[in-house]
């Protein structure tokens, strides 16, 4: 079980492998995204590691290379943060508190086996999975070529999982390993097939996959406020490890 800070800040970095934006600029410790707007994830400011800069003129010109991407400038502020009071900086700033999230792990020592078999899993991304991705998720077309330069820019090994049922698929996700973890992505299903347990089945499957590839613990995250995911989570032995929330300062043109 991870206990320590610094095997929190690794998952940490796995969760930023896992989920890769188009470009990445480096600036005195901290890491700026870039996505084209495509999930704050992808598209925000993470202060992991020491700086030597003065914090202020940091953030104001982290807002301007937000600003000229006509992005909004967006923080992950998570309990590694440097320094320490960015929160409370950008806060004062005024930053808004949006998206606060869970980050859960589970070992894979005890693990139940799947009963529901209707599941495909590809480790490359194919063209049929993004299709049933963006369905489920209602992902604009507007964004559909930048998720699939973002997927095609893991450098992990990715598991691409569908799970049908009476051949009609129901649910999709993600699933990449290295290190020896795997984190869960995108775990969704559709909504008329929810409640019946097919999101447990798919992700036994995924953590199944994930253990024959050398993982021995799993990740996830999930947004506080998503009880019915959280009871999922907790169903299949994942427990809160750490949170995170961004800050945000939206961009006006």
């Amino acid at each position: 079980m991870y206990a320590t800070e610094y095997t929190h800040r690794h998952i940490e970095e796995l969760t930023l492998n896992h989920w890769q934006p188009l470009s990445t600029s480096l600036y005195d410790g901290w890491v700026l995204r870039f996505a084209k707007g495509y999930t704050k994830r992808a598209n925000s400011v993470q202060a992991l590691y020491p700086s030597t800069l003065d914090v202020h003129e940091k953030i104001t010109t982290c807002e301007q290379f937000y600003t000229s991407n006509q992005l909004s400038t967006i923080f992950k502020i998570t309990p590694f943060v440097q320094p320490e009071e960015l929160d409370q900086l950008l806060h004062d700033k005024g930053y808004v508190t949006v998206d606060r999230t869970l980050v859960q792990l589970r070992n894979l020592e005890e693990l139940k086996a799947p009963v529901h078999l209707e599941v495909h899993i590809d480790e490359l991304l194919t063209d049929e999975w993004l299709d049933h991705f963006c369905r489920l998720n209602a992902v604009n077309e507007e964004f559909k070529a930048t998720m699939t330069l973002m997927l095609l820019n893991i450098r992990a090994k990715t598991a691409f999982i569908t799970l049908s049922v009476d051949g009609v698929v129901a649910a999709c996700g993600l699933g990449v390993v290295e290190r020896g973890v795997i984190g869960l992505h995108d775990i969704i299903t559709e909504a008329t097939y929810r409640n019946r347990g097919l999101a447990e089945q798919m992700i036994l499957h995924l953590l199944h996959w994930g253990k024959s590839h050398g993982a021995v613990s799993s990740y996830l995250q999930v947004v506080e406020n998503n009880a019915p995911a959280r009871r999922l989570y907790a169903k299949l032995g994942y427990t809160d490890a750490y949170s995170y929330w961004y800050r945000v300062k939206q961009y006006i043109q």
